[in-house]
């Protein structure tokens, strides 16, 4: 097992448990992404030319490379867990299309975001035909069960982003709080895209139950690491502008720590940067040395770290293959991925 990461410019050049994910899940991934690039097409020329700029980027389809992995980790040989990973992967990116609108982020997987390019409206609408898309590919597998799991997600999601708006510059907002927020909104569908794998292939309720466990940890601790990263990574590693929570006024964990021990100077600075949104632009380096000092970034991977080990253990009710241990190396890269 992996220490808990620090935040660093290293790289590794030896392929990460994501990478060799997708070379074990080539050849179905192949025909999820032209599943994907099918479905995303209309005679309304805008739709596609939107979508594609989005989901034709690709970006590291993760969520319905999970669907696609736990399938073969259950033994599943059918063909449904192609559609139910391509309308995972429609419902994540209408969330992004959506989330773009609201939080005004400069940058969406390394590019300039829709609504930038087409307007708000254009992608608010095109998010939605790929919640209705979505939909099509879920009832064509005539799974009762898988379509009720990724329908209950979609609706959790968007709880959950209602959640975060309604508490935009909550300075007062607690750790149990914000852990709803982000259990909602991105663990959700983690967990959604682990747990039709095991319905699909007929699995028993305790794998299932596992599966779903191991997906709602992972996404948590992919939540947790990208708020940690917010103040203290790369773009690269990211996929969206640094330091974008900070300019919203988006309340995470590491400034939920940070605050919780502030003297009243530093309370000061987060009540003026956050609360009333009066920022400066040395404001945000500031912020970073705070959190930095109050070990606020650090404790934020840590506790990433334990949901990663959560999301391991999770997958040991499996016999040991290759599926298995490179699903419980992804929950550590999950994590270490800014290393």
């Amino acid at each position: 097992m992996n220490a808990p990461a620090q935040i660093s410019d290293h790289k590794d050049s030896a392929p990460s448990p994501a990478e060799r994910l997708w070379a074990l899940a080539s050849a179905e991934m192949a025909a999820v992404d032209t599943l994907i690039l099918d479905r995303m097409q209309s005679p309304v020329g805008m739709i596609p030319d939107l979508a594609k700029h989005l989901v034709g980027a690709g970006g590291k389809r993760l969520r319905p490379l999970l669907t696609v992995a736990c399938a073969r980790l259950c033994g599943y040989e059918g063909e449904s867990h192609y559609k139910l990973a391509a309308a995972v992967e429609f419902i994540h990116s209408a969330t992004l299309l959506h989330d773009d609108v609201v939080d005004e982020s400069a940058l969406r997987r390394g590019k300039q975001p829709a609504n930038l390019i087409w307007g708000n409206s254009a992608s608010i609408l095109v998010g939605d035909f790929l919640f209705a898309r979505a939909f099509n590919l879920m009832v064509e597998t005539d799974n009762m069960r898988a379509l009720g799991i990724l329908s209950n997600a979609s609706s959790v999601i968007a709880e959950g982003e209602v959640q975060q708006l309604a508490a935009l510059r909550n300075i007062d907002m607690t750790e149990a709080e914000y852990l709803e927020v982000i259990s909602a909104k991105t663990a959700a569908l983690f967990a959604a895209a682990t747990e039709v794998a095991p319905v699909i292939a007929g699995r028993s309720e305790a794998e299932c139950s596992a599966l779903k466990d191991y997906g709602l940890k992972l996404g948590l601790a992919f939540q947790l690491v990208d708020d940690a990263l917010d103040y203290g990574g790369f773009e690269s590693a990211l996929g969206k502008s640094i330091g974008d929570d900070f300019r919203e006024g988006k309340v995470t964990l590491p400034l939920i720590r940070a605050y919780q021990s502030a003297d009243a100077e530093t309370a000061g600075f987060w009540k003026r940067v956050i609360v009333e949104h009066n920022q400066k632009d040395v404001d945000l380096e500031k912020a970073v040395s705070i959190l930095r000092a109050a070990g606020a970034l650090q404790s934020t991977l840590d506790m990433a770290h334990q949901y990663a080990v959560e999301a391991r253990e999770a997958l040991n009710i499996f016999p040991e293959s290759d599926w298995r241990n490179t699903l419980q190396d992804l929950a550590d890269y999950v994590v270490d991925r800014i290393n």
